[in-house]
């Protein structure tokens, strides 16, 4: 993380006021497990740092943080604090990009979201960082289930332990976009100061 230009803040140490939004307590999955939220956020202070900082070749912070209206005004604004695991996730996309040959589009709210979402419903891996929507790859919209189903194939064979979301318009599937995650981790750095 050292290389990185932003800071490693722990959950202790966030604003009082961020705390209250990016709670250290858990949230119920589906199923009713309770998953413990991260822990180690890095902090963004302002956009254009965002959209200056590669996560990998392919992948800069901004392209995995973009969020509407429906994420709580306290963090749209900067300073922004977002789940380390975010390294992981743009490099789980990189493989994919890589295989893929051509630009991977990560949908608004299809990166990290945070728990105060008005989308997240329960422990919905976005809130980790490690689950991305993807809208389009190279000029291909991920709109029909065999645009969709192609992606997936390729996703499963270059991702390791990735989980796709199957097409479909029920909850719990996606028809107007490809859903992967890197499950419930978490991702604590060793920070420079402890090392």
């Amino acid at each position: 993380m050292s290389t990185l230009p932003l800071p490693l803040v722990r959950a202790d140490d966030l604003p009082a006021e961020v705390r209250q939004v990016l709670p250290g307590e858990a949230l119920q999955d589906r199923s009713g497990v309770a998953r413990v939220l991260p822990s180690s956020f890095l902090r963004v202070d302002a956009w254009n740092l965002a959209r200056e900082t590669p996560l990998t070749p392919h992948f800069c912070l901004s392209e995995l943080i973009g969020v509407d209206v429906r994420e709580t005004a306290l963090l749209r604004a900067f300073p922004r604090y977002v789940p380390c695991a975010i390294v992981l996730l743009a490099s789980a996309l990189e493989l994919l990009r890589l295989e893929l040959g051509t630009y991977v589009h990560v949908a608004a709210n299809g990166g990290y979201r945070s728990p105060a979402h008005a989308l997240t419903r329960h422990a919905s891996r976005h809130c980790w960082g490690t689950a991305a929507n993807i809208y389009r790859v190279g000029d291909s919209y991920l709109d029909s289930r065999e645009e969709i189903e192609k992606v997936a194939a390729v996703a499963r064979r270059v991702i390791p332990g990735v989980w796709v979301r199957p097409y479909g318009q029920q909850d719990g599937e996606a028809d107007d976009h490809l859903h992967i995650d890197l499950g419930y981790t978490v991702f604590d750095p060793v920070d420079v100061r402890e090392a």
